[in-house]
């Protein structure tokens, strides 16, 4: 991904006015396709992520709920 961002940044230097007209516009796609992917590989662990905090604190809820039930019981 870094040679496409290095070529697409060429590109403009090189081509200050033809930018304007396509003429970087199949490194600009590249480029694009390269940050989708990669904001699709950040989705995915974020939502493992957020799976495995959704798991713990459900079990941490159930575990405090048993607790409070016993101490009221006992009471």
């Amino acid at each position: 991904m870094v040679q496409i961002i290095e070529q697409f940044q060429k590109c403009h230097v090189d081509h200050p006015v033809a930018k304007f007209f396509g003429e970087c516009t199949d490194l600009k796609i590249k480029l694009d396709r390269c940050f989708r992917q990669e904001k699709a590989i950040k989705r995915k662990a974020n939502f493992e992520e957020s799976k495995k905090l959704k798991e713990r604190l459900q079990a941490y809820r159930k575990e405090t709920d048993v607790k409070d039930s016993d101490v009221t019981q006992s009471l």
